[in-house]
């Protein structure tokens, strides 16, 4: 199974306030450790909010609100994705996780979809259109 792990913001992070050297160092060791066991895909960290901006979908409508966002609680700060057996093993890894910010934080795991997750409603046709882009895609990521 796929999952996102998401490091959610805090004040110093949508603040700017970078990682410690030791914390890059921790967070360098955990993330080998992760591609020691095969289970690391992607990963990164991402800037603070107010470099960002939302687009609001309503009906046809489209608005669009540059950051900073509010809420910091709602906010990621980063992410990796895993390849893992289950959500179990995915949370024995993030206990092992550096605590990714100063003071308290948290980290969410969210299953991702696979085709399969979509039951009939994904065709036949949808199926081989999605896999016709992956290949794509991933072809342009190696050239």
């Amino acid at each position: 199974m796929k999952v996102m792990v998401l490091v959610k913001a805090s004040q110093d992070s949508e603040a700017g306030v970078m990682p410690s050297e030791q914390l890059l160092t921790e967070m360098g060791q955990y993330n080998e450790a992760l591609v020691k066991a095969g289970i690391l895909l992607a990963a990164d960290g991402l800037h603070p909010s107010a470099k960002g901006a939302r687009v609001r979908f309503s009906g046809a409508n489209r608005t669009v609100t540059d950051g900073p966002f509010i809420e910091t609680k709602e906010l990621v700060a980063g992410f990796w994705i895993w390849q893992v057996q289950s959500m179990e093993e995915a949370i024995a890894w993030v206990k092992r996780c550096p605590n990714p910010m100063p003071g308290e934080s948290e980290i969410e795991i969210r299953p991702i979809f696979t085709a399969d997750d979509f039951g009939e409603t994904l065709t036949p046709e949808l199926r081989e259109q999605e896999e016709r882009l992956r290949a794509e895609a991933d072809k342009l990521k190696s050239s």
